[in-house]
């Protein structure tokens, strides 16, 4: 008897992993594989630990926060990281040693030992910033130092080769997604049980808020898992012409982002506002940013020229691209998304390669064109838009209380205008919502009776059950959109934008 070989959809073709356990993937190919089980975290949890070669840097790592584990202050806290580095060992021929069983190059322990280097490579560089601030958070953060050591700038360097990623601090590979341990692995991935394995100030305490603005993101894209698979069923679904099918994956789209939003709005308990500019000091990158007015040399590195690169940023995170992508929501043409379109760069390989692919191939098959097609799909696309909308408005309200309301330097993390960029994003979600609204639901959704009651699924009359919310929810568009305007007009005159 012969058994049929059932062929690969395309996503299958170009992710093969896809569908895998992701803890049967090999430590050869990138911890950001992407996986239906996984999602965008990685397919395993990061190592704490760096083989024994690597154990100066752990040292100095342990050494190095405000706040050390065991409570005491660390190098920072006395600003002595600078004289700490010099001396240290260069160990960049290391770096291609580091080799799985069968002889590959073990990206997972490449990707652990990035997050090390570039977090000594953060604090050496802003480590005068912070000492500035501290003395007098008035005065401004100074400037930074303008060469970085190559026993630092070296590994990192080699390192970011072969990961495929910019040689400095990043949202995926250092600072967060790969930063994580579980204090009793035995109780998975409960909030209260995630570690950081690095941190600058006092991260290390899991009830700081450095820690806690880190473990709430960690906490929010573990949720990520049933978004893929949502969205790998909606292309496969156009692709087919199976609109139940699209359908169903919105529908586990819309379930994915009410968890991983409730899980960002868990922000305000987990991260003080008031102390976020503290360890912010840290996750500044060089592009745009007054600490750099002269780029950062590396050490023996490109002919010893100043280079640029982006800080940390939540912006790296793959969350709301993955939607954008889908949902196809058009970005204005103006400078401020010419950066959204520079972060892409900072995250994995595997995020980059994925989210083009949903792009291309949602350009591809006219996904919203298909949406809106059929009213109950119209509906679950403008809901789908609605959580878009509801994270990308909490993101500015961060902004706005976090940031703005308290410091007047003029530029995020990763170098963004910290007033008008948000809005840029904001706006166009916002944009797509009313015109879809307008041209492909509106009429229904305000000539039908509202029913309450569960939701029934593939009824003539689905858009009624939708009444009750879709109405409050346009109006709520509608207001936000105003009142974003006018928050933006006035703190650009505030500030003299």
């Amino acid at each position: 008897m012969t058994i049929p070989q059932v062929k690969p959809s395309a996503i299958e073709q170009a992710f093969p992993y896809i569908n895998h356990d992701p803890t049967t993937l090999p430590h050869s190919v990138d911890p950001f594989t992407i996986t239906t089980g996984s999602g965008f975290m990685p397919y395993q949890v990061a190592p704490t630990t760096l083989p024994e070669i690597f154990k100066p840097l752990t040292d100095l790592l342990e050494r190095m926060p405000v706040l050390k584990l065991d409570g005491t202050p660390g190098l920072l806290a006395k600003y002595e990281l600078g004289e700490a580095v010099k001396g240290f060992p260069d160990l960049t021929d290391e770096i291609d040693k580091v080799l799985t069983k069968d002889g590959k190059k073990d990206l997972f322990t490449l990707t652990a030992i990035f997050r090390d280097y570039s977090y000594v490579a953060s604090a050496y560089i802003l480590e005068p910033c912070w000492e500035n601030w501290c003395k007098d958070p008035d005065a401004g953060y100074g400037i930074g130092r303008e060469t970085l050591p190559h026993a630092i700038a070296g590994p990192m360097w080699r390192c970011a080769e072969i990961l495929d990623l910019p040689p400095f601090l990043s949202y995926a590979a250092s600072y967060a997604l790969f930063n994580y341990t579980l204090e009793d692995p035995s109780k998975g991935h409960e909030y209260d049980n995630l570690r950081l394995i690095r941190g600058f100030e006092n991260g290390l305490d899991p009830k700081s808020s450095e820690a806690g603005f880190i473990l709430t993101h960690i906490d929010m894209v573990k949720w990520t898992a049933p978004l893929i698979h949502g969205a790998v069923k909606v292309l496969d679904g156009v692709d087919s012409g199976n609109r139940d099918s699209v359908n169903e994956g919105f529908r586990e789209i819309l379930k994915a982002m009410e968890v991983i939003e409730a899980s960002m709005e868990d922000m305000w308990k987990n991260s003080k506002p008031a102390d976020y500019l503290t360890f912010r000091v840290f996750i500044f990158g060089i592009t745009s940013q007054s600490m750099f007015p002269n780029g950062v040399v590396y050490e023996g590195i490109n002919d010893n020229q100043p280079m640029y690169f982006r800080g940390e940023s939540g912006a790296n995170d793959a969350i709301i691209p993955l939607l954008d992508h889908l949902l196809q929501i058009p970005m204005p043409e103006t400078p401020l998304t010419k950066i959204l379109h520079e972060f892409r760069a900072y995250r994995p390989r595997p995020h980059r390669e994925f989210l083009a692919y949903v792009a291309s191939t949602t350009e591809k098959l006219s996904v919203r064109d298909f949406s809106v097609q059929d009213e109950e799909t119209a509906i679950l696309y403008l809901k789908t838009l609605d959580h878009v909308r509801s994270f990308r408005w909490r993101h500015w309200l961060f902004a706005r209380e976090y940031i703005i309301r308290r410091t007047s330097h003029p530029t995020a993390t990763g170098g963004s205008p910290i007033v008008t960029w948000l809005p840029n994003q904001l706006s166009a979600v916002m944009d797509v919502m009313i015109d879809t609204y307008e041209r492909h639901v509106k009429d229904k959704a305000t000539s039908v009776p509202a029913i309450d009651g569960p939701i029934p699924t593939g009824e003539p009359d689905f858009v009624a059950t939708y009444k009750k919310q879709i109405v409050p929810m346009m109006e709520q568009v509608h207001d936000q959109r105003e009142k974003l305007a006018r928050e933006v007009e006035r703190w650009c005159q505030e500030r003299g934008v």
